[in-house]
């Protein structure tokens, strides 16, 4: 018969090391993994252990650690959509965080018609005992955690009430990471990767403004307004978030943040300061190329693109009670003047002379010189027929 530890660790001196060393110097990977082989060592017949945080994010559901014996830990991310499926919805996770209480299962003999999918997944792979637990944070949020066994053994009663006490203490060691890994990720969502790690970096006072150079590409979705006055709203929003997914996703995969939504208007800069000005027109180029083959697959999407480089003032503006981190100055006013004659001319893209001069030829041609409105000289504008690097 499998022997049992006789001597599990001691609840205090986990406690304190949870609530003390690992809480303000590791990070929740590293947390998750000593607190692990800390067990594992004490002959708790540890196999795999989750800890997921539920994020205040309307893209992202969960974030959390994973942890494998023999691999260590990673962190992972599951979307909203998923927690809408039968993924979650009668699993243990979600017994936990209705009821606060923990969820014990034997994988040796699950009914598949009885017992989640998850228990039977994890039982395929050669789980034989499972434990789910809450982990309660101190704004009263429940997370979960599960810990599982593959062995000949099954945990013992003391090895599932050291795992049910240390709850609360290793909810205390997660919690503040956890806390700033949510309000990264919201601030992340709503204002861009780069604006979020400056805020997080401390510019939240309004006049915390620096200038950067970039390429600014501006994107406005055409028959807009004609197509909110003939569709229902639902229908209208629908459209409206196929186009942003298409152009938005083109932008981050080239490295580019999106700053703003205006409207049906897409605002985004490519740091000149991260790749160089060619690199970073030639990102926002292959962005835009990107974006318009999608919107033709789509074959219902068409918008107009307008594309300059310049310095910008980055940072907070805004009144003493309401801020907006963004990008303001001549180069964005040139952009916007850009998207306007873009609309008026029929044109699907264009860009400034500076934008020109740092591609090939063949990627733009001269449209003329041209008076814009706010802008005090003629500008020269050319059409943009693709990045030019591709045959």
């Amino acid at each position: 018969m499998p022997q049992i530890p006789k001597r599990l660790p001691s609840v205090l001196d986990l406690a304190r090391w949870l609530a003390g060393p690992a809480r303000t110097t590791l990070a929740p990977a590293d947390i998750v993994t000593e607190y692990c082989e800390r067990l594992l060592t004490a002959g708790v017949p540890l196999w795999r252990v989750r800890v997921g945080q539920r994020l205040a994010n309307p893209l992202i559901g969960v974030w959390g650690v994973k942890w494998v014996r023999g691999a260590g830990a990673e962190a992972y991310t599951v979307p909203h959509r998923i927690l809408a499926t039968r993924s979650y919805t009668g699993s243990p996770f979600e017994h936990v965080n209705t009821t606060r209480a923990s969820f014990r299962r034997s994988l040796r003999h699950l009914d598949p018609a009885l017992d989640h999918h998850v228990l039977l997944e994890v039982a395929a792979e050669g789980g034989t005992d499972y434990l789910a637990i809450p982990i309660i944070y101190g704004d009263g949020s429940v997370q979960g955690a599960s810990f599982t066994t593959d062995g000949q053994r099954d945990f013992s009663p003391e090895e599932v009430g050291l795992i049910e006490e240390l709850g609360s203490f290793l909810a205390a060691a997660l919690e503040p990471a956890a806390m700033r890994r949510s309000s990264e990720s919201l601030l992340q969502t709503y204002l861009g990767e780069g604006p979020a790690k400056r805020v997080v970096a401390g510019a939240i006072r309004r006049g915390d403004c620096f200038e950067i150079e970039a390429a600014v590409l501006l994107t406005d979705l055409r028959g807009y307004t004609t197509l909110s006055q003939r569709l229902p709203p639902d229908q209208v929003l629908e459209h409206l978030d196929r186009y942003l997914e298409v152009v938005v996703g083109a932008v981050r995969t080239e490295g580019g943040d999106v700053l703003k939504f205006i409207g049906d208007g897409i605002l985004s800069i490519f740091s000149v300061e991260e790749s160089g000005r060619a690199e970073a027109t030639r990102q926002a180029c292959r962005a835009l190329d990107a974006a318009l083959a999608r919107a033709d697959e789509e074959g219902d999407l068409q918008f107009v693109a307008c594309l300059h480089i310049g310095p910008v003032t980055y940072g907070n503006i805004g009144s003493p009670d309401r801020l907006d981190f963004t990008v303001v100055g001549p180069t964005v006013n040139l952009v916007s003047r850009l998207e306007a004659f873009a609309k008026s001319t029929g044109n699907v893209a264009v860009c400034s002379q500076e934008v020109a001069a740092l591609l090939p030829s063949a990627a733009t041609h001269a449209l003329g010189a041209f008076a814009l409105k706010g802008v005090p000289d003629e500008q020269m504008i050319f059409s943009l027929n693709g990045s030019g690097e591709h045959p």
